[in-house]
């Protein structure tokens, strides 16, 4: 008899009942979406954001600090100390070393610039352009092209073409980036205006015949210098395998009150539980034990502007949940409302009849739990199609489901459906049998 109640009902109020349906697919659908995205973008925001640049960076232990006036290095080459070029690749030994995306070692020195009849200083800024490097088994290719993506450059391809970013036949390794095992420079761009050089003109640095392959921008100090692979910076000073500092791109997880803990307070436990999450601090750490003589610290602008969007983005994610739940709750709360009282006469003949107010409401939320299953199956599968669809879109790749959200988000529609069917139903219960019959509920 009690199925039979609950299927007359669907055949009598189906317009009703698909109503609902709908309302709750798609709240689902959106919560689903969004549950999936936001459980799954650490690491797609994360690359999105290392167009900010390296957020860490590395530095002699005992180094002293860099001098710069009008873009000069006025430090002396051989003050202060340096890191070891062949500790480099031990970046990659770290316990996180798959979330490095790169790095690049910097060398800034001084070196005697003639232009004509006169003789300037600027500084020459040594570093890694696109390098192969090798640590074991694993070679990769690292540079400021990975670490500084703002960075352009303007070259020329050999025909008197400019070459551009974005252009396949003007690509960077074919024409404007220099390799890192030449002797071609690249010159910036407001050095480059004050010289009046081009792209293929040359530079007579410290005796030195150099080819210019690019003029650089970057908004930054390095506009007024020359950038060098860094083999030729060592060379210049005579300190083959110098490096003055190291930056570090990292995919990193935001800051929270754990992160910035001391772990020489924490428990051994405590601290691997620390030691193993990718927090910029600890990453920075384990930069420490691999590079002997360093000291490693988060760039805080790059850090904490990822943490702000990234924390933003996912609260803007919570809050469209939030919405379209409450609007889900809100249409089934209003179609249970009118279908409960259409079928007024139909509860006041039960409770007539001997039915209590358990009985009249177990039809109906019986009703709502089924309406809950097949609006969440419904939902969750039109929800993973459009997080696909919102993974293709904004990040390029494929946003993963995870099977266990399953459950979830149809204990979220039987909850949601409760919730708008709740009230409707305790009204229901309420009606008094004699009224109901008379038509008057």
């Amino acid at each position: 008899m009690f199925p039979r109640l609950v299927y007359e009902s669907f055949r009598h109020q189906g317009r009703r009942k698909l109503l609902a349906g709908i309302a709750i697919t798609l709240g689902v659908a959106v919560a689903t979406a969004m549950i999936a995205v936001a459980t799954d973008i650490g690491d797609k925001i994360n690359r999105e954001l290392r167009s900010y640049g390296a957020n860490l960076l590395i530095t002699p232990q005992e180094d002293t600090l860099d001098v710069e006036i009008g873009g000069v290095n006025l430090k002396p080459p051989s003050d202060g100390t340096f890191l070891n070029e062949l500790d480099l690749p031990k970046i990659r030994g770290t316990f996180w070393h798959n979330n490095i995306v790169g790095f690049s070692p910097m060398l800034p020195v001084t070196v005697k610039l003639k232009n004509g009849n006169s003789v300037e200083d600027v500084t020459m800024l040594g570093t890694y352009f696109s390098e192969p490097v090798r640590f074991g088994k694993e070679t990769f290719t690292t540079g400021v092209r990975n670490t500084h993506p703002w960075w352009t450059v303007k070259g020329s391809c050999g025909d008197g073409r400019l070459a551009r970013p974005g252009r396949v036949e003007d690509s960077p390794a074919a024409c404007n980036w220099p390799n890192d095992d030449s002797q071609n420079v690249l010159i910036g761009e407001r050095l480059s205006a004050r010289l009046a050089k081009q792209p293929g003109d040359t530079l007579d640095v410290a005796g030195r015949q150099l080819t210019i392959s690019g003029i650089l921008s970057t908004g930054s100090s390095e506009d007024d210098q020359i950038v060098a692979p860094l083999a030729l910076a060592q060379e210049i000073i005579g300190r083959p395998g110098a490096v003055r500092r190291v930056y570090v791109s990292a995919l990193t997880k935001p800051q929270d009150a754990f992160a910035v803990q001391d772990p020489n307070t924490m428990t051994p436990e405590v601290r691997d539980r620390w030691y193993c999450s990718p927090y910029v601090q600890s990453i920075a750490l384990q930069l420490e034990e691999v590079i002997p003589h360093s000291h490693a610290e988060q760039i805080r602008q790059v850090a904490q502007n990822e943490g702000t969007v990234l924390s933003r983005i996912k609260g803007l994610m919570l809050l469209v949940t939030f919405a379209a739940l409450l609007a889900s709750a809100l249409a089934v709360s209003a179609a249970m409302a009118t279908a409960i009282f259409e079928r007024r006469v139909e509860v006041g003949l039960m409770k007539a009849l001997g039915a209590g107010s358990f009985a009249v409401s177990t039809i109906f939320f019986a009703e709502a739990l089924l309406l809950a299953i097949v609006g969440g199956v419904a939902g969750f599968f039109a929800g993973a199609l459009l997080a696909r669809q919102i993974g293709r879109s904004i990040f390029n790749s494929q946003i993963s489901i995870d099977p266990v959200l399953f459950p979830i988000i149809i204990a979220i529609a039987v909850l949601v459906t409760f919730a708008g069917s709740a009230a409707a139903i305790r009204r229901a219960v309420k009606f008094d049998p004699v009224f109901a019959l008379r038509g008057e509920g």
